[in-house]
């Protein structure tokens, strides 16, 4: 078989674009792959909090976790703790692995639920290694039944390392500004872009990582949008950074306000926070007031506005343009899966790279398949704004009492009166799904059968073991400060 496409252009750097260029030169050597981007263009460069898939992508470039953490200036992340979502003064913690111990014919939650009915039960985070870890600021890598997680990470400096790896791999960057792009008279594909009015640069395979803008796939390709502003009304966003006060937790603080909610994101040499709101609900001015009140620390930077919309594009791959990152479509970063987003497209293209001419089918797939991906997660996101008992601002009185993606309340209603949930292949969350609903204070009405088989007190002999095994593995931790002390501490 000809190798005869060997020339991808990828439109803009940061995170996205980065990220595209060191896997595409870390599995196909023959490839002509060039960067073009300027330093005159910022990047939003707020990504800086992950979910654990973003280990499988490390690996796949080929990147030590130790000088990882190092180079990002990262901490360990177990999870997220939501403060205000179901009521002002409520929080819940939703971490990474799994909750107690599933039954193949019931899950851990149906046990849970009956426990509640014979006084038993603890709340739902007692059972969830994780949520423990977190709350007690403790992290290691164990090399059995450890912790499940992920990283926060300074992505501006997560986006020069891995320049750094893809140019010593051969990636060529060009510095500029796109000032147009030139598309072929009869396929519509993209033939060329030139760079500053004067460079011509052509290719076969172009990936548009221009962020919001979309230069190739909407400015370019007029490929279309679907908005989610019904669904997720928030379309602000205002981030800061401050000197770290204390030492790094591995959680993330997702803080609820009242017509948005703002985050925390401790990593090793400062702290990265933000608000998100809907315009709608709340001037510029009182988010920026909330979000200086809410942080602790001496400001390293000016706040910096951020406008969105939520939604994606009809396709993320269109002719012979990919969409990564931005790009193809935003969903608010409350579960920080903008990052997951770009590795999963990433990781798509190269197992449904063209040898040759590009196949329509392949497209299809690509396409079908990034689809499903946006939209489980939006579902999922969703869900932590419409499930609330809040009713102090208008906003959260909307979010209440909108009417949801179908199939978002199909699970809901289903969960709500028999317990049971039936994930789809390939789901991104799982177990998080119980630990967002329960957290929002959706609880089964019913459990499911198999959970009457123990007698109570062997359900509560189950429950406590599962309790004291983890508080057992609890006391062998260090503390989180410790670990990165010791084992990957970045030059502050």
């Amino acid at each position: 078989m000809s190798n005869n496409l060997k020339k991808v252009v990828i439109v803009g750097g940061g995170t996205a674009g980065w990220m595209a260029a060191a896997a595409l030169s870390k599995v196909f050597n023959t490839l002509d792959i060039t960067l073009v981007e300027s330093d005159q263009i910022g990047t939003i460069g707020v990504g800086e909090a992950t979910i654990p898939t973003m280990l499988f992508f490390n690996k796949v470039v080929g990147i030590d976790e130790n000088e990882f953490l190092k180079q990002t200036q990262g901490t360990y992340k177990l999870g997220i703790n939501f403060e205000n979502w179901l009521d002002d003064g409520k929080e819940y913690f939703h971490a990474f692995g799994s909750t107690g111990t599933n039954f193949w014919a019931a899950g851990f939650h149906h046990f849970w639920r009956r426990g509640l009915d014979e006084n038993l039960s603890n709340d739902f985070g007692h059972y969830n290694f994780e949520t423990q870890a977190a709350k007690a600021h403790r992290f290691a890598k164990t090399p059995q039944d450890g912790l499940n997680y992920a990283f926060h990470l300074d992505a501006g400096l997560y986006a020069k390392m891995l320049r750094k790896i893809s140019e010593s791999r051969g990636v060529k960057r060009i510095e500029g500004k796109i000032t147009q792009v030139n598309l072929h008279p009869d396929s519509g594909y993209i033939d060329s872009i030139t760079v500053d009015e004067t460079t011509t640069i052509a290719g076969e395979l172009f990936l548009d990582c221009s962020g919001f803008k979309a230069l190739l796939i909407e400015e370019a390709l007029h490929t279309g949008f679907e908005d989610w502003s019904h669904w997720l009304p928030c379309n602000r966003a205002i981030a800061v950074q401050t000197e770290n006060t204390e030492p790094p937790v591995p959680y993330t603080r997702a803080i609820a306000h009242t017509a948005g909610w703002r985050w925390r994101i401790p990593l090793q040499h400062r702290t990265g926070n933000g608000v998100v709101y809907s315009s709608e609900y709340m001037s510029d001015d009182e988010a920026t007031g909330i979000l200086l009140n809410g942080v602790d620390g001496k400001l390293l930077t000016e706040p910096r506005p951020i406008t969105f919309k939520t939604g994606r594009r009809k396709k993320q791959w269109n002719k012979n343009c990919v969409a990564i990152g931005l790009a193809g479509g935003f969903i608010e970063p409350l579960e920080s899966t903008a990052i997951h987003l770009i590795q999963q497209n990433i990781l798509k293209l190269i197992k449904l790279f063209p040898s040759n001419e590009i196949n329509a089918m392949d497209v299809n797939e690509y396409n079908k398949d990034s689809e499903f991906d946006y939209d489980q997660i939006k579902d999922f996101i969703v869900l932590h704004y419409h499930l609330t008992n809040r009713e102090d601002s208008a906003f959260w009185r909307h979010c209440k009492t909108m009417e949801i993606p179908a199939s978002l309340k199909q699970r809901l209603d289903l969960f709500h009166e028999t317990g049971n949930f039936f994930l789809r292949m390939n789901e991104l969350f799982v177990d998080s799904w119980f630990q967002v609903m329960i957290g929002q204070g959706l609880i089964p009405k019913k459990y499911h059968r198999a959970a009457d088989e123990m007698s109570k007190a062997e359900l509560m002999n189950f429950l406590d073991h599962i309790k004291g095994n983890i508080q057992g593995k609890l006391a062998q931790l260090p503390s989180h400060d410790e670990y990165l002390k010791r084992y990957c501490r970045a030059s502050l």
